[in-house]
């Protein structure tokens, strides 16, 4: 059995916020930092409940969860030149707004966990993560280490990590499925009893689906309380107009980039032949389909398959725009690794 739920970005806007749902975010943290999370409360951000209906390319969520650390969500729609400046910025005004003037500096852990829906370069992986762990010694006694943490408490030992850790989650990078050599589906990881129970919410991000068997920490709340049945006819429509102007730019974006690809094969065919006719017609034709249709054709349609599995679109679909059969995006997606 599965139930359909509101994307975890959506919920983000609003639902989420409500103190009645914290253990939703709750058991979501708890997978990702496997460890007991409790959220005891959401800081204002950015993005908050009076732009809920804005058609927005990210949202950002700060929690303070268990004994003050601060969870500091990001979800990026489309791509951002500077969207790798964007998390170092997040975490550090997390990192200063804990300061209050003429205190001791008792920082406490930052975690920067950013969700990216748009093609970020990555073959395989899915989750990625980021810390300074401490400083390591460069001469005489290398590989000594100083950690970077601090305890401030006169009655505990225990030093605590006070350095931001970053963590990158790719959703559309992630595949359950399992395949045979000729790319056809045999069955799941789930199914297969391989996954982790934070893949179970790395499928719920991609999909907006909560399967029964699924046993993550907050996961049958979020099915529970998020279920799209549940909404009134209102917010059903609020929430589809929602996800059909997504799926609108995200159609806008990718048929741009299908035309600047078009355009530069042209321009690479027509490069080809004028320096072709300067040398000799037969040089030339050589040159010209080599430049033209090789490299322009070939390399651009490949480029065009990868960047379009990459941001999960079937092959199908695939097929539609570059006008190959599905043996050749099969053939293609095989040669780059990114199909067994």
């Amino acid at each position: 059995m599965e139930r359909t739920i509101i994307s975890f970005d959506y919920a983000i806007k609003d639902i989420l916020r409500d103190k009645a749902n914290f253990d939703v975010l709750s058991g979501f943290l708890s997978e990702l930092l496997e460890k007991p999370v409790i959220v005891q409360e959401i800081l204002e951000s950015e993005v908050g409940k009076k732009s809920k209906d804005a058609k927005i390319s990210r949202l950002d969520l700060k929690a303070k969860i268990d004994d003050g650390e601060l969870a500091v969500f990001e979800i990026q729609y489309f791509d951002q030149i500077d969207f790798m400046g964007k998390i170092l910025f997040n975490a550090c005004k997390a990192v200063v707004e804990q300061m209050s003037k003429g205190k001791l500096y008792d920082i406490k852990k930052v975690y920067s966990i950013n969700i990216s829906y748009y093609g970020i370069e990555s073959d395989k992986e899915y989750v990625f993560v980021a810390n300074m762990s401490g400083f390591k010694g460069i001469h005489a006694h290398f590989g000594e280490v100083i950690p970077f943490s601090q305890n401030l408490d006169p009655h505990s030992k225990i030093p605590k990590d006070i350095h931001p850790e970053y963590i990158l989650i790719l959703p559309m990078k992630f595949d359950e499925k399992v395949r045979d050599e000729r790319g056809n589906v045999v069955s799941d990881i789930f199914k297969e009893k391989t996954a982790s129970k934070f893949d179970e919410w790395v499928y719920v991000l991609k999909n907006s689906i909560v399967r029964s068997d699924f046993a993550a920490a907050g996961i049958q709340a979020a099915g529970e309380k998020l279920d799209v049945l549940k909404m009134t006819s209102g917010e059903r429509a609020e929430y589809e107009a929602n996800q059909k102007g997504i799926m609108t730019q995200k159609s806008q974006l990718y048929t741009a980039e299908l035309k600047g690809e078009i355009k530069g094969f042209e321009k690479g065919e027509a490069a080809g032949r004028v320096e072709g006719e300067a040398i000799g017609f037969e040089k030339g034709e050589a040159i010209g389909f080599e430049k033209g249709e090789a490299i322009g054709l070939e390399k651009e349609r490949e480029k065009a398959v990868i960047r379009g599995f990459n941001k999960g679109h079937s092959i199908d679909t695939i097929a539609e725009f570059t006008e190959l059969c599905s043996e050749q995006i099969i053939q293609i997606l095989k040669k780059n690794e990114l199909m067994q």
